[in-house]
């Protein structure tokens, strides 16, 4: 169903559109700000996966020491 979804001449077409409803001077800006929000979930998730990791580590340490953790 979505094979041929991303092939370079659709991409051409949307971009197109984009020009035309949000013209060229707003198109920058609003590729600075989605990459802007891209990065931000990124290191978002980044911290998210570290907070875990150390998390889980420090249960394991616990257990290993015969404590429990609450």
């Amino acid at each position: 169903m979505f094979e041929g979804l991303f092939q370079p001449m659709h991409l051409l077409v949307i971009f197109g559109i984009a020009l035309l409803v949000f013209g060229p001077k707003k198109l920058p800006e609003l590729g600075k700000e989605i990459g802007e929000g891209i990065r931000g979930f990124k290191s978002a998730m980044a911290m998210k996966d570290q907070e875990t990791s150390s998390e889980k580590s420090a249960a394991a340490k616990a257990q290993d020491q015969g404590q429990t953790r609450v």
